[in-house]
């Protein structure tokens, strides 16, 4: 195999290994609230640059992940090239330029450098705005040079779009993309390929099921799973159609590594590596504990045959898909996460938008675009158990965001409506009716596309009629009406 097929290059400048050494398991090792030793975890990573495995993944809520991976780059890389990409998953609610800024020196003064070769981000909630604020204030460092290049981590394939037509430029999304979760083959990877983007997969081995050690055994009990990492991929498997068709998957991909001379963590991880888009596959390590360096060195020295991939397709054909796009488990129901929730994520999610009172017992909700205090009106006005969201457009403070886009623009218009009637008590599940506006009947397919991707679940009253919008940057606009159960309005 060829030195370009062993890595992959995000950028000009940042060529990292087609697998990457993922240190997310640092977090699980040290869950009693006891770091692991610093110096040996460091010394550790030592053997993964010898294999020629020089690019290692982790977070800023990985445990000591960050402070072990400087410690190894000061102390042990002895001049060889080594890759640390990292990430910040803040808090929802957005961040000031201050604390964007503290956050990316706590990375830098973990790692010991003086520069970030990749940050990646996650955002929270989509319907608030605040996370093309933390990515624009990301931009400022980077431009100043703290940064070298941005990505994204579990960003779904629509604001992706959104954040590129931001002007934000983005080297990498990182999301989950395995043989029981093939979310990202619907339109995420179409997206990266059109836009030069890499798709970094994790999850490849879904927590160490996909592997001889799961292989004609029977279905353990959630209560009896000792990783993270498994009590958060038996619920894949679960919603993937259960343990007997985990089992008959098992058996094709056995099959497939005897043909190869490979394992089945070998097979399912190569058959994700192999998709169109996908720059490189995470693969955990338990620094000095549990590391398969020989294994996953041997994950770059083969190509499935034909027959092994039409079986293996044919495998998944049978398979429940995961619903949903990329990211969704850390957004909506059902949360496949460890817990089966965000409980150790987060605590709440904020209001998007302010809201003040108004006359006559209504609550208005402001989300802050020039729009509002030129024309005098509100985002959204709460009265009883209805809300009603202003014609919204893709605005964000005095800025358009995907100008030109009617793709981009729609998902960000409705992203705002989800916004308003987040913070008066609501959801779109709430909405019985919207208008749409267009300035350009050729958009009128892609923007009904968007609103059926959005809204296709809740089927509300609709109409769509082209207009003359303004403002020439403006290719949509939306507006819609809710009714909340009163349940929903005490709450």
């Amino acid at each position: 195999m060829s030195s370009q097929e062993r890595y992959t290059d995000l950028a000009p400048d940042l060529r990292i290994s087609r697998v990457i050494t993922g240190l997310w398991q640092i977090a699980d090792m040290e869950r009693n609230g006891e770091a692991v030793n610093l110096d040996e975890s460091a010394r550790s990573m030592q053997a993964y640059t010898a294999a020629g495995l020089c690019t290692f993944d982790m977070a800023d809520h990985y445990g000591s992940s960050e402070e072990i991976a400087g410690h190894f780059a000061r102390n042990y890389l002895n001049g060889e090239a080594a890759q640390l990409l990292t990430k910040w998953v803040p808090k929802p609610g957005g961040s000031s330029r201050e604390t964007v800024r503290e956050a990316v020196q706590r990375a830098l003064d973990r790692l010991q450098t003086n520069q970030l070769q990749l940050l990646q981000y996650h955002a929270w909630n989509y319907a608030d705005p605040s996370y093309l604020d933390d990515l624009s204030y990301l931009k400022e460092l980077q431009e100043e040079g703290l940064i070298a290049h941005l990505g994204l981590t579990n960003f779904d394939t629509a604001h992706l779009r959104v954040v590129l037509e931001s002007g934000i430029d983005i080297v990498s999304n990182q999301v989950c993309f395995s043989l029981l979760d093939q979310r990202a083959a619907n339109g995420m990877l179409e997206l990266c390929e059109e836009r030069n983007v890499k798709l970094l997969a994790f999850g490849t081995l879904a927590g160490g099921f996909l592997s001889e050690r799961w292989l004609n055994t029977a279905e353990p009990d959630q209560a009896a799973l000792t990783t993270w990492s498994q009590m958060k991929y038996k619920r894949y498997i679960d919603e993937a159609g259960g343990w007997e068709r985990f089992q008959s998957l098992l058996a094709v991909l056995d099959n497939s590594a005897q043909e190869h001379e490979v394992s089945i963590a070998n097979i399912a991880s190569r058959f994700i590596l192999e998709q169109t888009g996908v720059g490189a596959v995470i693969i955990g390590a338990r620094l000095g504990q549990s590391e398969h360096i020989n294994s996953n060195k041997q994950l770059l020295d083969f190509n499935l045959t034909q027959s092994s991939r039409a079986a293996i397709e044919g495998a998944l054909a049978t398979l429940t898909a995961i619903h949903g796009d990329c990211g969704d488990e850390y957004r909506k129901p059902p949360f496949l996460t460890a817990s089966g929730d965000l409980s150790h994520h987060i605590e709440t999610l904020p209001p998007p938008y302010p809201t003040v009172p108004g006359s006559d017992g209504q609550t208005l909700a402001l989300s802050g675009t020039i729009w509002e205090d030129l024309a005098g009106f509100s985002r959204a006005v709460r009265k009883g158990d209805a809300i009603y969201v202003s014609g919204t457009t893709a605005t964000h403070h005095d800025r358009v965001i995907g100008k030109g886009d009617p793709v981009a623009q729609t998902h960000y218009v409705i992203d705002k409506l989800e916004g308003a009637l987040q913070s008066l008590g609501g959801s779109l599940e709430n909405v019985v009716r919207t208008r749409i506006f267009i300035r350009n009947m050729d958009d009128w397919e892609a923007v009904s596309r968007v609103h059926g991707e959005r809204f296709g679940h809740i089927q509300p009253a609709n109409t769509l009629v082209r207009a003359e919008l303004v403002g020439d940057e403006y290719l949509v606009e939306i507006e819609a009406d809710a009714i909340c159960s009163p349940r929903a309005a005490k709450d």
